[in-house]
């Protein structure tokens, strides 16, 4: 008889259809049955020895939410004999309806209920907890999981006595995992916490992979990958990227969009073991990373949500470093502008922050110019070293990216192309818009102010309406007297004149 491993996991969910995941302890046929008559069963896959399927549920009706039982042949194994959970539910949204997120990311297992959690709390099992026990409280209509499900360079106490009965953890690469079977363990210990489980099974989840997921600093330099090399990470990125982005799309979502994704998932179901399919991929995804795409889109009615690939898809060589090559900085862009008009709300979801402390930013960006031997090869040789030792690798130590994407976020927000090179500075500035005290709307240029003006704060109402004054002469001359007094009123002191960077 088929027993339940892992899972059950709802992946998708939308007016109509949904996608669950589960693993099994030998091949069999998953079926997932709904109390209002929906459902749907799809034949396992192997890999490595294990054994998945991703279960299509058709037939569900938007605006409603129903239990569902998964059986394996036909035995029934999901609720659990005894389980103390409300039934896992499949919510269908409303086209039109509200849509709640929770999100997060960095998440170590929680250890046993008798040992200390060096930690503290676990966020994601208190969310579980409170919806267990309130089943008809507000709830969020998707986990947004933004890297390190799982951290496989720094496991836990129980998973390093488990690895060391099955290998020398005195032999590289220690107490890392090195293989797929040693990476499922580390699943089991997180998604088979009790509260987590239950969580995953009734909430829709879309997750994406960042550096603890297969190894720390992933990617953070082409120095680091040719000190990496011969590591065993190509199988550890197979696994993860694998397991945390299949079943995330829609079933249905076009195929140029996913077609690599597709193919493997085609390839390891016509196959009685994928395992071989699987490693060939992940070595040419590590080949030729550009091949692969692993970012993907989700529309929750009126909301669009692009989880963003921003591991992977890096361009390294220092004098042209990017957090996108251009074919992902392409598909962001067209997703982001596609049907504009069919969504109110853009949600970005990057493993990595966008926006940082002043001070923290421009550190970052002076270490990459450092990096890319603006002051020769010693000051480069310090800032590689700086970069790895304070993880200075997120969106501000790519320049570049980092205002690729504010413009891209203020090309969406107002229907206009905003970045241009600025005439008199020649300096790459940012085009914004405010409403100025005196009720104009006032257009600026700005790089990226240090200061806040007189009379802000924290609020995010005062930051978006008070105007920063424009970085350079011909802004000052073309924005009219009054948006120049509105400045100087909010600026006492500061001309409006050319700055640099």
């Amino acid at each position: 008889m088929a027993g339940l491993r892992l899972g059950p996991l709802l992946r998708y969910a939308d007016g109509s259809s949904a996608t669950v995941w589960v693993e099994a302890s030998r091949p069999c046929t998953a079926e997932v049955r709904c109390a209002d008559g929906a459902g749907g069963t799809a034949r396992t896959f192997q890999v490595a020895g294990h054994h998945y399927a991703l279960v299509p549920v058709e037939g569900l009706t938007a605006g409603t939410s129903t239990p569902y039982d998964v059986f394996l042949d036909g035995a029934r194994v999901w609720p659990l004999p005894d389980s103390s959970f409300p039934p896992s539910m499949i919510h269908t949204p409303d086209a039109d309806g509200t849509v709640r997120v929770a999100f997060g990311s960095c998440r170590w297992a929680a250890p046993a209920a008798d040992s200390h959690d060096p930690v503290g709390p676990d966020a994601l099992d208190t969310l579980a907890s409170r919806i267990a026990g309130e089943p008809e409280s507000e709830r969020p209509d998707v986990l947004v999981l933004l890297g390190d499900q799982v951290y496989a360079d720094e496991v836990s106490d129980a998973t390093r006595r488990w690895l060391s009965a099955r290998r020398d953890l005195r032999e590289p690469p220690g107490s890392e995992v090195a293989d797929y079977e040693e990476y499922t363990h580390l699943y089991y210990e997180s998604w088979l916490d009790p509260e987590i489980r239950w969580l995953l099974s009734t909430v829709p989840s879309c997750m994406i992979f960042d550096d603890h997921d297969v190894i720390d600093d992933w990617n953070t330099s082409a120095a680091w990958v040719a000190d990496m090399r011969g590591h065993p990470v190509v199988a550890r990125a197979a696994a993860e990227r694998a397991d945390v982005v299949l079943g995330a799309p829609a079933p249905r979502e076009p195929l140029p969009r996913r077609t690599r994704r597709r193919s493997l998932y085609s390839a390891v179901r016509s196959v009685p073991d994928g395992t071989d399919e699987l490693r060939a991929f992940a070595s040419r995804a590590d080949v030729d990373p550009a091949s692969v795409r692993w970012s993907y889109r989700r529309d929750f009615g009126r909301v669009r949500l692009l989880m963003v690939d921003s591991r992977a898809a890096r361009v390294l060589e220092e004098r042209h470093r990017s957090m996108l090559d251009p074919g992902e900085a392409d598909w962001l862009r067209t997703e982001a502008l596609t049907d504009r008009a069919s969504y109110d709300h853009l949600l970005i979801g990057t493993s990595l922050p966008w926006l940082l402390p002043h001070l923290v930013h421009d550190a970052e960006a002076w270490d990459a110019a450092l990096s890319r031997g603006e002051r020769g090869a010693r000051w480069a040789g310090f800032g590689e070293k700086l970069r790895r030792a304070a993880d200075l690798e997120h969106w501000a130590a790519f320049p570049e990216s980092f205002e690729q994407l504010a413009d891209l976020i203020a090309e969406v927000g107002t229907g206009t192309r905003l970045r241009r090179r600025c005439s008199c500075c020649r300096e790459t500035c940012i085009t914004r818009m405010w409403r100025s005290p005196s009720g104009v709307t006032v257009r600026g240029l700005q790089v990226r102010p240090a200061l806040r003006p007189r009379g802000s704060s924290n609020s995010p109402a005062l930051r978006s309406t008070t105007p920063y004054p424009p970085t350079c002469a011909s802004a000052s001359a073309s924005a009219g007297a009054r948006s120049r007094a509105d400045w100087a009123a909010a600026w006492p002191g500061t001309a409006a004149a050319r700055t640099r960077r």
